[in-house]
């Protein structure tokens, strides 16, 4: 997929403030300081659309960006540190799991996770969310030009032996790097061949 145009939409508080649900969307989200306004802009191919900042937890609202006139994408605030208050994360809380079980035009979520750590409690509780919700999701292993090839693949594996003690299967995932662009064709290729599969269902609202 070439990305031509990527639009600024809005920034929504609460579901009922959303863009119409007109067009595919594929969701973006991880914990704060994952690196997701930096793959955001890795993938449009636009240096600022998405804020990125050294302040985790920056962003708090779901912003919407129109991409080829064709599909959105989301970036959702990132969950786990946040540097607000107990209230507050707990309305992002609430108010990204209504967005996740409630956009009934939400294709597939794309869930960051940064490839030095090992699996953290926080992501595999997400995870099993999304999975109990009947939420499709991908993984995304963010930073990889941190980590040289051999490391890279003992991250990946040791996250797949952990996630497959209560998984069947591991879901779709890709390896990413904002730095150098690792990872954007693979991710723009599986988001258009699921808009490809899904043309005739959007085609008709």
């Amino acid at each position: 997929m070439k990305i031509t145009k990527a639009d600024f939409v809005k920034s929504s508080k609460e579901i009922k403030d959303l863009p119409s649900g007109d067009k595919p969307e594929y969701a973006f989200i991880g914990r704060s300081n994952v690196g997701k306004s930096s793959l955001i802009n890795m993938l449009t191919g636009r240096k600022n659309l998405a804020k990125t900042s050294s302040t985790p937890g920056k962003t708090q609202l779901i912003n919407h960006f129109l991409i080829n006139d064709n599909w959105y994408l989301t970036d959702l605030p990132g969950y786990g540190y946040a540097k607000t208050s107990k209230a507050n994360r707990s309305e992002f809380q609430k108010m990204i799991r209504s967005y996740l079980k409630e956009r009934s035009n939400l294709v597939n979520t794309f869930l960051l996770i940064d490839a030095r750590h090992k699996a953290q409690k926080i992501d595999l509780e997400f995870m099993q969310w999304l999975g109990r919700n009947h939420i499709p999701f991908a993984i995304v292993f963010t930073k990889a030009d941190k980590l040289s090839s051999n490391q890279l693949a003992k991250q990946i594996k040791t996250y797949q032996t952990e996630m497959l003690r209560q998984w069947a299967s591991m879901p779709p995932y890709f390896v990413s790097s904002s730095v150098s662009g690792l990872g954007r064709k693979a991710i723009l290729d599986y988001i258009e061949h699921l808009n490809t599969q899904l043309s005739n269902h959007f085609s008709k609202k």
